[in-house]
């Protein structure tokens, strides 16, 4: 096989930085005819970094119109902590920007409007970006103006050319999710005033690496980042970052605040010491990548050790949360349906369908009272406080919540 080259940089990936072997795409849930022809695609899952400019990134197996497609399934929506994240982003960046009525607010990868529908409210006029008709649908639905097309240079300048520049814009967990990740970036600066806001949210890859999020990983994310590999690809197209915010998204993410290279932010302390805090953690370093694969394969040993006993004394498993971050952790220790028989998630699109690979039901989490199981797994780790919650009636049958990672523990 010929060594791949590095999105960005071409450099020659010659570094794994963890190999998750062929799994399916983790957001195609299946109906039950697909699964009895049983003829479900797989693609290698392997993660290598480039040792040029320290980009970690997937292997391009999979085009993106494959996975961003008309029955996509993921609306941010179902998740109250993420909209509630998002409103609260929404104030914050209108007093900060003075945002009123006269100015535009782009969102790139927009969804089902979860995060514009807060401007809107606010009379804030809005356009958001989005590849997927299903969930542009449901943006419409709630009054917020969205057209369907992939983002990149070409479409931001056909954007331009209308007129279109925004005061502030939104991309967030979408960074990660393109393959051209550089031609990404360079539409930004085509629609961007020349004193906007550019504001990227993506899961620090320092966090991956120290807490063992290797669940992360999936086809639809392409990249994996830090500052450290963010910034030169920004320079590379006229912008920079000037400002950043730590915030406890998706296990711990970054919140970069970007704009022109040659106007007017300054530059703050936070920025700078997210630079050193990733120098002091030797992400230049490729010692710091590779002892990541055999912490992933301890993840794997600690929750089949957990799976094998629960089994072996008769409890009935369950998961929660149909997360893409789940699929891969599931297809990566080889659950199946026997070992853990049913997953609840409220997202309507995807019940009555099943877990790819695993072929786990998924059912609304109504069916999950009336089974009453024995355990439930939080597959959305990042969710556990909400999902907890939620299901506060779990324990009053004696029920138990498992978290699997960093390593498998039962919450008390």
């Amino acid at each position: 096989m010929m060594t791949p080259s590095c999105r960005f940089c071409n450099a020659p990936l010659t570094t794994t930085f963890v190999d998750l072997g062929a799994q399916p795409l983790a957001n195609s849930y299946l109906t039950a005819c697909q699964v009895a022809a049983g003829a479900e695609a797989r693609y290698p899952l392997h993660a290598r970094v480039c040792t040029e400019c320290w980009l970690i990134q997937v292997d391009d197996v999979v085009p993106a119109k494959a996975i961003f497609n008309a029955g996509y399934a993921y609306f941010s929506s179902y998740s109250r902590t993420w909209v509630e994240h998002a409103r609260r982003y929404a104030e914050s960046m209108s007093d900060r920007l003075k945002l009123g009525p006269e100015s535009l607010v782009i969102e790139v990868a927009s969804n089902d409007g979860y995060l514009l529908q807060h401007f809107v409210a606010m009379r804030i006029p809005v356009l958001g970006i989005e590849p997927t008709t299903n969930t542009a649908e449901a943006a419409r639905a709630r009054g917020v103006r969205t057209e369907v097309q992939f983002f990149d240079e070409v479409s931001a300048a056909a954007l331009a050319r209308r007129g279109v520049r925004a005061d502030l814009i939104v991309a967030n967990n979408v960074l990660a999710h393109v393959p051209d990740i550089a031609g990404f970036v360079g539409g930004f600066r085509y629609v961007l005033k020349d004193e906007g806001v550019l504001t990227f949210e993506f899961p620090h890859v320092l966090n991956l690496i120290n807490k063992v999020q290797f669940d992360t990983i999936y086809h639809e994310h392409f990249s994996y980042l830090s500052l450290l590999s963010v910034e030169p690809i920004l320079r590379s197209k006229g912008l920079r970052s000037f400002d950043v915010e730590l915030i406890p998204t998706h296990g711990g993410s970054l919140r970069l605040f970007c704009g022109h290279v040659h106007s007017g932010h300054q530059e703050t302390r936070a920025l700078a010491a997210v630079r050193d805090n990733e120098s002091a953690a030797e992400l230049d370093r490729l010692e710091t990548y590779r002892g990541f694969a055999p912490r992933v394969e301890a993840v794997r040993r600690s929750f089949r050790d957990y799976l094998a006993g629960a089994l072996s004394t008769g409890r009935r498993v369950t998961a929660y949360g149909a997360a893409a971050k789940g699929n891969t952790f599931l297809n990566y220790c080889g659950v199946s349906a026997s070992e853990i028989i049913a997953v609840f998630d409220a997202n309507p699109a995807k019940q009555g369908r099943f877990l790819p690979g695993s072929h786990i039901p998924i059912h609304a989490p109504e069916h999950l009272l009336r089974l009453q199981p024995d355990d439930v797994v939080i597959l959305p780790w990042n969710l556990a406080e909400e999902i907890t919650r939620q299901l506060g009636s779990v324990k009053g049958w004696g029920g138990r919540f498992v978290l699997a990672t960093p390593y498998t523990r039962i919450l008390p």
